[in-house]
């Protein structure tokens, strides 16, 4: 009976111990503070946040953006510029203290002066990370969107949709599985550089933060269950919609998978600095 006290005292006393040499070893799960991923989406700091009330939360193991939010989880997604096959343990996503503070959120005007006199228009802000649809200066609707990452940057300035491609793909980068080129579906190019580089608006994945080589990426799980597998049920699919906006009906109508030049495309607006990257959560 003694020694079972002895080392009663003894485990005790070495969890004190940890509590108060490494509290973090005892603390709730959180993001490494060092965080060179970048998977603490609560230190993305974004200007329309700052009237929203949020805070930051740890996905555990059993998580999963529907389970923790049923109907409302779509809002959390958009809120947090993320999908579902990125929202994984280990992430830190934002979850604001109520829910009807994001169920119409964009950080974009609903007028757009620029726009006024232009049928179609989209603007783009790097540093809301987001993309608006305009018609006639109001806003029709609006998406996340993932940019270009430091040295990577997508250009900025006044561009025109001039080509699209509804099964275009990389030419320089492969999917996460290395078995094929990276699909970039529903994709609009905007700019074609001197050297031959070309920009485009696409599908692709959003992991909550900037992550391409310039172009810009808007969601599509459609294409993700394709190549992934994930999600069992696409809900997700901006990129589809931005492009039969863009292309209008009449080349819709034609359009059979080939690239092809856009007569007339919606002026590209593309302004902003990256967003900041915390050194800790404000939460």
């Amino acid at each position: 009976m003694l020694h079972r006290i002895i080392y009663l005292i003894v485990g005790v006393a070495i969890i004190l111990a940890a509590a108060v040499y490494d509290p973090k070893s005892t603390a709730d799960p959180a993001a490494s503070p060092a965080d060179r991923a970048k998977e603490d989406l609560s230190r993305i700091e974004y200007p329309s946040l700052a009237n929203i009330k949020w805070k930051a939360y740890f996905v555990r193991p059993q998580d999963s953006l529907e389970r923790l939010f049923g109907k409302d989880w779509v809002f959390v997604a958009r809120f947090n510029r993320i999908d579902r096959r990125h929202t994984y343990p280990g992430m830190t996503i934002k979850v604001p203290e109520k829910m009807e503070d994001i169920r119409n959120y964009t950080p974009l005007p609903a007028v757009y002066e620029p726009a006024r006199n232009h049928r179609k228009y989209i603007f783009l802000s790097v540093t809301e990370q987001w993309l608006g649809a305009y018609e006639y200066g109001r806003l029709a609707f609006s998406m996340p969107a993932a940019t270009g990452i430091e040295g990577h940057l997508a250009p900025t300035g006044i561009f025109r949709a001039e080509a699209y491609h509804r099964r275009h793909t990389s030419s320089l980068y492969k999917t996460a599985k290395g078995d094929a080129q990276y699909p970039m579906d529903y994709a609009i190019r905007f700019h074609l550089d001197k050297k031959g580089a070309s920009y485009w608006i696409h599908a692709r994945d959003l992991p909550g933060r900037p992550v391409s080589h310039g172009c810009i990426g808007v969601f599509d799980e459609a294409m993700q269950h394709r190549v992934y597998g994930v999600p069992d049920k696409p809900v997700l699919e901006d990129a589809k919609k931005l492009y039969a906006w863009t292309i209008g009906a009449d080349a819709s109508r034609e359009d059979n998978g080939t690239q092809r030049l856009l007569v007339g495309g919606p002026i590209i607006e593309i302004t902003g600095e990256l967003p900041k990257y915390l050194a800790k959560s404000p939460q």
